[in-house]
């Protein structure tokens, strides 16, 4: 394991010396997280860096360097702290699908919240225990379903994956709105004009239209991927 990643390592997961020397500590590892939540959220992750977050605490950068060595680690810590454990108020209740269903919907919130974290959470990296908590809980829900421990473990990525691919379409919608309502616009302009030749798209968008369209492709694609789920367990217990 590099140097780089042996200090994110150390950083998520401890231990945590206090620095030798210099003066007495006046920050913490969270309170710096907390501090670049604060700018990823308002401003972005591009304008997190580490002298904003040491103005934002109100320390010279030169002192910040002194818990977290560079913006990487800083981002590291971010993420693991926007995500949190998963809520230790949610108790295991239900049957599995249940129980995916209600995780999937945390998370929609967490990313809807913090949406910088896209970003952050691309390509192979490390994770912190908050992270890990989430996934520690959509496995466990699977337990006794049959599935294989790879299985289980695609299954969560399979959710993750469409909880951000949600959140992106929202994050690029912006402040214009509902991203499937504007698709709904843009499509029912053009088939004013060219529906003759896609009747089939235009029946589907003046159906569309009766709905409130609301977070229809988050709730279709969520209770899909359980249907597929099911089906395989149902399978696994013939």
């Amino acid at each position: 394991m590099g140097g780089e990643h042996a200090e994110v390592v150390r950083l998520l997961w401890g231990p945590h010396p206090k620095p030798a020397r210099g003066p007495r500590p006046t920050l913490d590892l969270d309170r710096i997280a907390r501090a670049g939540i604060e700018i990823a959220d308002s401003e972005g992750l591009a304008d997190v860096s580490m002298q904003r977050v040491a103005a934002q605490l109100g320390v010279t950068k030169m002192a910040l360097y002194r818990y977290v060595p560079g913006k990487a680690q800083l981002v590291a810590l971010m993420v693991d702290a926007a995500i949190g454990p998963y809520p230790a108020a949610k108790a295991r209740s239900g049957g599995w699908r249940e129980q995916l269903e209600d995780w999937a919907r945390q998370l929609l919130g967490v990313f809807r919240r913090h949406s910088w974290a896209l970003d952050a959470t691309v390509g192979p990296r490390i994770m912190g225990p908050g992270e890990l908590s989430w996934m520690e809980r959509a496995v466990s829900a699977l337990d006794g379903t049959g599935l294989s421990g790879a299985e289980q473990m695609d299954a969560a990525v399979l959710l993750v994956g469409h909880v951000r691919g949600i959140t992106q379409q929202a994050r690029a919608a912006g402040s214009a709105g509902n991203p499937e309502a504007q698709l709904g616009a843009v499509l029912g302009e053009l088939m004013q004009a060219h529906g003759r030749r896609f009747p089939a798209l235009t029946a589907a968008l003046a159906s569309a239209a009766q709905s409130d369209g609301q977070d229809q492709a988050w709730d279709f694609g969520l209770q899909r991927i359980l249907d597929g789920l099911a089906v395989l367990i149902d399978q696994r217990a013939r």
